[in-house]
C-alpha cells in the first residue's frame, strides 16, 4: 500500500523549533461528540461606555483614556513585567548560605554543580526587567482588523514599527502580539494588541534563534527564505500573496488553520520594512484576516504575534522577520481544538492536514461576510 500523507498518520518536523507534530488525517472522519462552544454574537456597538479601552473612558486604575481618534498605545495597568531595577533582596527560593544566578541575560540554566550546590540548581530563579503596553487598533469598539480600511491597518503597522524601534533600544526582546476572541481568553473585546518587551530571550524566541542560526552557519542562507522559495514553487500551502508578502499554512503547522506571514526579501525587524512593504503588509493582513472570518462566518479568534531578530547588538543575519497566527477553531465556529493529554505528555498532534487547511482558506472570498 502506497503511503499517502493526506490519509495516513505521519510526523512533520518544524525546523524553526526542532519539534515534531503528529498528523492524523484519518481522524477527521470520526463523529464529534465533544464540547461545543457557544459563539459570541458580534454585535458590539461603536462605543461602549463600560469598556476600559474606548476613548475618554476610565480605566481600571482610575486613569482616563484620551479622546483618541486613531491607533493608541499606553502602558498596561497590570503589567506582567516591570521596568524597575532588579531588587537587591535574595530570591525567596534560596536558602541561607546558597547562591543563585542573577544573570538575567543567561539563556539556559547553569550546569548542575557549576559554582553552586545541587539544591540551588533545582531552585533556580533570576530577576527580569521589562515593560508591557496595550495598543488599541481603532477608537471604534466594533472594528477588528479585517473590518478596518487599508489606511487604518497601515496606522497599526506604523505603530508596531515605532514601538519596536523605541523598545528595542532598551530591551533584548520585543514581543508584539494579539489575543483575539472570547474563546482565546481575551480580557477585553475592544480590538487591541499588546507589546511586551523584556531583557531576556523567551523560550520560543530562543528556539527559533538557535535553529535559524544553525541553518545559516551550515548553508550561508536564511532558513525561512529558503523555505518560502520552496513553498512558492509548490503553491500547495499558499493562502494569499502580493508583491511583497506571502501568507501560508506552514508544512509543520500545529493549529488547524495556523498561518505564517513572511516578507519576500530578507528583513530582520518591522522597522526595517520600506514604504512599499508596509503598504503590502496592510493589504495582506486585510485579505488574510477576511478569509479567516469568512471560513466559519464569525469574527475569527486567534493568538498572533511578530517574531523578529533580538536586539542584542549582533548582526543576526540568520534571522528572518515573520508573523504567526494560531487560531483554535477546528471544525466550525463552535468546535475548537483542545490540547489533549497526549499532547501535554508526549507530542503535538493535529487531524486536518496543512494542505487541506490552506485550500479551505484559499477558497474563501476576500469580501467580508458582513459586507456581502
Amino acid at each position: 500500500m502506497t503511503f499517502n500523507p493526506a490519509d495516513h498518520p505521519h510526523r512533520r518536523y518544524n525546523p524553526l523549533t526542532g519539534d515534531y507534530v503528529l498528523v492524523s488525517p484519518h481522524r477527521m472522519k470520526r463523529p464529534w461528540q465533544g464540547k461545543v462552544e457557544t459563539p459570541t454574537p458580534d454585535n458590539r456597538p461603536q462605543y461602549d461606555e463600560k469598556c476600559y479601552l474606548c476613548p475618554g473612558n476610565e480605566r481600571a486604575n482610575g486613569e482616563h483614556n484620551p479622546h483618541y481618534t486613531n491607533t493608541y498605545v499606553f502602558t498596561n495597568d497590570f503589567a506582567a513585567l516591570l521596568s524597575e531595577p532588579h531588587p537587591p533582596t535574595p530570591s525567596p527560593l534560596r536558602r541561607e548560605g546558597e547562591s543563585i544566578s542573577s544573570d538575567a541575560s543567561s539563556d539556559s540554566p547553569r550546569p548542575l554543580g557549576e559554582g553552586q550546590g545541587v539544591r540551588a540548581n533545582f531552585l533556580n530563579a533570576e530577576p527580569v526587567r521589562g515593560t508591557c503596553r496595550v495598543i488599541c487598533f481603532s477608537p471604534r469598539h466594533d472594528l477588528t482588523l479585517p473590518r478596518m480600511s487599508h489606511a487604518e491597518i497601515r496606522q497599526v503597522v506604523e505603530m508596531w514599527s515605532e514601538q519596536i524601534s523605541e523598545l528595542g533600544q532598551q530591551y533584548r526582546w520585543v514581543q508584539v502580539f494579539e489575543t483575539k476572541g472570547d474563546i482565546m481568553g481575551t480580557s477585553n473585546s475592544h480590538p487591541h494588541g499588546q507589546i511586551w518587551a523584556s531583557d531576556f530571550l523567551p523560550n520560543e524566541a530562543r528556539k527559533e534563534d538557535a535553529h535559524q542560526r544553525a541553518y545559516y552557519e551550515k548553508n550561508r542562507s536564511s532558513l525561512l527564505l529558503d523555505y518560502l522559495n520552496s513553498e512558492l514553487e509548490q503553491q500547495e500551502r499558499i493562502v494569499v500573496a502580493n508583491d511583497t508578502w506571502v501568507a501560508l499554512v506552514p508544512f509543520w503547522a500545529y493549529w488547524p488553520f495556523e498561518v505564517m506571514i513572511l516578507p519576500r526579501r530578507a528583513v530582520r525587524h518591522v522597522p526595517d520594512l520600506n514604504d512599499t512593504e508596509r503598504a503590502g503588509l496592510a493589504d495582506i493582513l486585510k485579505r488574510m484576516l477576511t478569509k479567516y472570518d469568512n471560513l466559519f462566518g464569525v469574527s475569527f479568534p486567534y493568538g498572533s504575534g511578530w517574531h523578529g531578530a533580538p536586539f542584542d547588538g549582533e548582526d543576526n543575519a540568520h534571522w528572518q522577520l515573520h508573523m504567526h497566527y494560531y487560531p483554535p477553531l477546528l471544525r466550525s465556529a463552535t468546535v475548537k481544538k483542545f490540547v489533549a493529554s497526549y499532547e501535554l505528555l508526549a507530542e503535538a498532534q493535529r487531524d486536518l492536514t496543512p494542505e487541506q487547511a490552506a485550500a479551505r482558506l484559499r477558497d474563501q472570498s476576500e469580501v467580508h461576510y458582513q459586507d456581502v
